[in-house]
């Protein structure tokens, strides 16, 4: 007798068990038609979201900036200053050194010294322009601090403008990683670049900004006018 109780109960239980899974099996079937939906509805607004990360290449400038290698506390301020044009570190990129130069609105008397405007005798655009080099530049504030009388003499010196101005030129390109240590110059002797990043001395000048690149040339440029030892 109690078996069959217990018979009658477990049916009874099944069945209701059996209820309850085909109720809940409508209810997870609609449910689910919702969930369907609401994916959808949830990739259709996810697609802003992709597009929004497709905007990642307007970080294009930043990228190239890095990709150039740039050091020194002088180039986020260059950057910001000419963001863009012939004078931008993506501009000089497209230009040989001395053409680079003469975009740059910090290297304004670098370039007259360079392309026969301080002394007609002296011209080394040609010179620079033709092969691959490390170019140490001056800035414009550099050449201030330079006495006027002692500029005006250099100015008029032909053999001394050409030493110091090839003083501040290394054949081939070093980078920032590769650039400390004793190096010879387009002029003979040599400059001793030390510490690194935007720590680095040329001789006793320091860096502004350096690692840009041009066509043909990277570029340091520097606080002071470096001079020859000999």
């Amino acid at each position: 007798m109690k078996t069959l109780l217990r018979t009658r109960t477990a049916t009874i239980l099944s069945a209701g068990a059996i209820g309850l899974l085909a109720l809940s099996g409508c209810g997870m079937d609609s449910g689910s038609g919702g969930e369907e939906s609401g994916s959808e509805s949830g990739s259709s607004e996810s697609q802003p979201a992709d597009s929004g990360e497709s905007e990642m290449p307007d970080e294009s400038g930043d990228s190239s900036m890095a990709d150039s290698d740039l050091v020194g506390k002088g180039c986020s301020t260059y950057a910001e200053e000419n963001p863009d044009g012939a004078g931008s570190v993506e501009g000089m990129g497209q230009d040989p050194v001395a053409t680079a130069a003469s975009n740059n609105p910090m290297l304004t008397t670098l370039t007259k010294a360079v392309s026969g405007k301080l002394n007609p005798d002296v011209d080394l655009v040609d010179t620079l322009n033709s092969d691959e080099f490390t170019v140490i530049a001056p800035v414009d504030d550099a050449f201030a601090d330079v006495p006027k009388d002692d500029l005006d003499a250099l100015a008029k010196d032909s053999d001394q403008l050409t030493k110091v101005l090839t003083y501040h030129v290394i054949p081939g390109q070093l980078s920032p990683d590769e650039i400390a240590g004793e190096h010879e110059t387009v002029e003979g002797s040599k400059v001793k670049i030390s510490g690194e990043g935007e720590d680095m001395k040329f001789d006793d000048a320091g860096l502004v900004c350096g690692g840009v690149k041009t066509a043909n040339a990277t570029v340091y440029m520097v606080d002071a006018v470096m001079m020859p030892k000999k």
